[in-house]
């Protein structure tokens, strides 16, 4: 790694055989003006999903949700995954939030999902934000507290 860069980092855990699942991107310094835009952008698009998430939404329209807003930033090709899946007894299940989910695959109360877009740039460097999340009749409940400060493993503790 070099100062500067933009750094990944999924990390997973398994109590009593249940998984969770969350991304966060740091950048090992001040990040340019062009990398923040990356991170605003992807920041934006993974809080439209996390609103989108709610009981009887089509799996489709929460992916959608996030792809408007990075298609609308110009970089529509370079968000290449789905936008989550379902999270239980396996770190990938189904639902699968995804442009390619089944027709008519809605959301379930109680059920825990993902919500991680992200965007790929040559050149530039990579952004993905994911958290966990539980569905529920009106919206959902985060499961993922940590901060999504791309500086925050430097940043000062309050």
């Amino acid at each position: 790694m070099q100062p500067g860069d933009l750094v990944v980092l999924d990390f997973g855990a398994k109590v009593d055989g249940y998984c969770s699942d969350m991304t966060r991107t740091v950048c090992t310094g001040a990040p340019t003006v062009e990398q923040q835009r990356l991170l605003d952008v992807v920041t934006e698009a993974q809080a439209a999903g996390v609103a989108a998430v709610r009981e009887g939404r089509s799996c489709r329209e929460v992916d959608a949700a996030c792809r408007d807003v990075i298609a609308a930033a110009g970089w529509a090709e370079r968000f290449s995954h789905g936008t989550g899946h379902g999270v239980g007894l396996e770190i990938h299940e189904d639902p699968r939030l995804s442009w390619a989910a089944p027709e008519g695959a809605t959301l379930v109360a109680r059920s825990v999902v993902t919500v991680e877009p992200g965007v790929y740039l040559a050149g530039l460097g990579g952004v993905r934000i994911e958290d966990s999340v539980v569905v529920t009749t009106d919206g959902c409940r985060s499961l993922t507290h940590a901060p999504k400060d791309p500086a925050w493993p430097s940043a000062p503790t309050t």
